[in-house]
């Protein structure tokens, strides 16, 4: 059995076809794969450990702006430091990404064609590093 069917992965985006891909993919890959629509019912489910949060930049449900990225990651932090988040983003703009970097974040994907791919290898470079430091 391998490792990966331990792990649990929460995807949150209000995108459902990103949520779906990614849910998808990575359960097809072993690893156990819940969504959310926003940050704030991922944060309402932080009680179930997960081994890595996938975290949207930019939430919009119902034309309604809700807590960004960056204010749900800042929660994660002050009560779970040890949950790596990968933010994804339309944006590639550089500000944002430094921002990001200052604030912690493990690592950045960029939302395009390659978007499920480079998802991949940076959960995988993740898990594989954080094996070696075990």
């Amino acid at each position: 059995m391998p490792m990966t069917s331990q792990r649990l992965i929460f995807v949150v985006d209000d995108d459902p076809m990103i949520n779906n891909l990614v849910a998808k993919r990575f359960s097809a890959e072993g690893y156990k794969v819940m969504s959310f629509e926003s940050g704030e019912s991922c944060l309402n489910a932080l009680d179930m450990h997960p081994d890595l949060i996938i975290l949207d930049y930019f939430f919009l449900i119902n034309s309604k702006e809700l807590m960004n990225g960056m204010e749900i990651f800042e929660q994660i932090k002050k009560s779970h430091l040890e949950i790596p988040v990968i933010m994804l983003s339309g944006q590639d703009k550089g500000e944002i990404v430094l921002e990001l970097a200052r604030k912690g974040i493990d690592d950045y994907v960029i939302k395009d064609n390659n978007l499920i791919d480079n998802l991949s290898t940076a959960i995988s470079e993740f898990f594989n590093k954080k094996q070696d430091i075990a």
